[in-house]
């Protein structure tokens, strides 16, 4: 049975019609520069070099696509927000990843990270409105940085505004939490788990 672990850099795509063919199954991985994507992606694959990881936010200026087996891809989306780059760049990469979510016909899911201590904001907001055909798992990354009652309760207060195909969950790479429950659901949605 296949599982995250097989994924391998596959290539950088500037622009939507840069990707792969659009079939089989595509997870993205979307949120604000610095809320963590790569590492999430690196903790749910089990690899520490597979997406590059960067203390400067918005490092990620492209589509990243990384191939399991057969026909199915992992996405890591540009992140989106961060103040220090050219407002031109911001709106760009924000339309990147809006154009990639409104035409992949191969998207089976997407997960949302968002930091648990600054709760999601507009752009994660107009994110999780682009498609409502499609389950949204959104991780409140860096978990670990607040106490379990406070985690607690800033995932009720913010599933009160997610859309109904949002889940969220309290994550965070260094303490687990989250970790195998994202694996599961992101496995699922690729179409690999056992029948």
């Amino acid at each position: 049975m296949p599982t995250l672990r097989d994924a391998v850099f596959l290539l950088g795509a500037p622009r939507v019609r840069d990707l792969p063919p659009d079939t089989g199954a595509e997870v993205a991985f979307a949120g604000r520069s610095n809320a963590g994507k790569s590492s999430a992606l690196n903790a749910l694959t089990g690899q520490t070099g597979l997406a590059r990881v960067s203390k400067t936010p918005g490092r990620t200026q492209q589509l990243n696509v990384f191939a399991l087996s057969g026909d199915h891809r992992l996405i890591d989306l540009p992140g989106y927000g961060y103040a220090k780059v050219p407002q031109a760049l911001r709106h760009t990469f924000l339309a990147l990843t809006t154009d990639y979510l409104e035409k992949r016909r191969s998207l089976k899911g997407l997960v949302l990270l968002a930091d648990i201590r600054q709760g999601l904001k507009s752009e994660d907001h107009t994110l999780l409105q682009s498609r409502n055909d499609i389950p949204i798992l959104v991780l409140l990354s860096k978990a670990d940085k607040i106490n379990r009652g406070e985690r607690q309760r800033i995932v009720r207060e913010l599933a009160k505004v997610a859309p109904e195909t949002a889940y969220l969950l309290a994550f965070s790479t260094l303490s687990r939490e989250g970790l195998e429950e994202t694996q599961e659901t992101v496995l699922e949605w690729l179409g690999l788990t056992a029948a």
